[in-house]
């Protein structure tokens, strides 16, 4: 199959930036893939990347691009290292280099560079990082190791991924949560809003249990800080929501409900005085306390 190369400048201009003045050979011979060109490179000649960051890849979608280059080739070229004669080691695009073996193709539109394995890092964590389909602990974690493994700090780190420090801030402080919020973000049972408001939640445990309290009720992230809010000012294990204030009225009634069923209730009210009453229990046996003390 003849593959049409078309160059694209869409990499980001972090990456971009990094594949500049990419014109010496290891070992200054001149050879056919020039460092710095974009040339058709065997497919069978490029091994992966050792600094990959990303290691789960949606099968569907790997199809879905496969089929697509078998239509129309590959469009935006991978980018490799030249490790010598006709070989080469994987920066970007891993995805594109995956479903292109499986559409059948033997070579492929490389933009072919060199460079270090701090650069290798760099790049692939960038270029990673700038994928709009990343969820928030993914690009969390590749901002660590940008920061722990190429000796960035977070002004550094902002100006390498286009972020201002706070933003850069926000996506760390994720890692501080339990392990099981973290798999709950990446798998989008709730969102980084979700998440930053259970961040400012003193204790592990009360997180996991207001993680809980998220997916049984399907909770807003106005919810959820709202619940966060009256966590920290009441002086019970109790919550209320009452749209986006904070209301006394309503966590007093909700403190009588606690301390009557001792259980978390959640009080929501609209506008015009309705609303709905919810109880929480932890099993059945709990959820038949309640029913006998109602």
């Amino acid at each position: 199959m003849t593959q049409a190369i078309k160059r694209k400048t869409g990499l980001g201009r972090g990456l971009s930036a990094l594949l500049e003045n990419a014109d010496q050979d290891n070992n200054g011979s001149q050879e056919s893939n020039p460092l710095g060109s974009v040339s058709l490179v065997a497919l069978s000649d490029i091994e992966a990347n050792p600094f990959q960051p990303r290691t789960e890849f949606d099968e569907i979608a790997l199809e879905e691009l496969c089929q697509s280059i078998q239509v129309h080739g590959v469009i935006q070229p991978i980018t490799v290292r030249k490790m010598g004669y006709d070989k080469y080691q994987l920066i970007s695009g891993e995805r594109r280099t995956r479903a292109s073996l499986k559409a059948g193709l033997t070579q492929i539109p490389a933009f072919v560079r060199t460079a270090n394995d701090q650069d290798m890092l760099e790049m692939a964590l960038i270029e990673n990082i700038q994928r709009s389909d990343l969820n928030a602990i993914d690009v969390a974690m590749s901002y660590k190791r940008l920061i722990e493994e190429c000796s960035l700090n977070q002004d550094e780190l902002g100006e390498r991924v286009g972020k201002d420090r706070t933003t850069v801030n926000n996506y760390l402080r994720l890692l501080r949560l339990p392990e099981e919020i973290q798999l709950g973000i990446k798998q989008a049972k709730v969102s980084m809003g979700h998440a930053r408001a259970m961040i400012n939640m003193d204790s592990l445990q009360d997180q996991l249990e207001l993680y809980q309290e998220i997916i049984e009720n399907n909770l807003s992230v106005r919810d959820v800080e709202g619940l966060v809010k009256a966590k920290k000012s009441g002086p019970t294990d109790s919550f209320a929501i009452n749209g986006t204030d904070w209301d006394p009225e309503i966590d007093r009634i909700t403190e009588a409900f606690y301390k009557k069923l001792n259980a978390a209730v959640h009080l929501k009210s609209g506008s015009k005085g309705k609303g709905k009453i919810i109880i929480s229990y932890k099993n059945k046996e709990d959820l038949e306390r309640i029913l006998s003390l109602i």
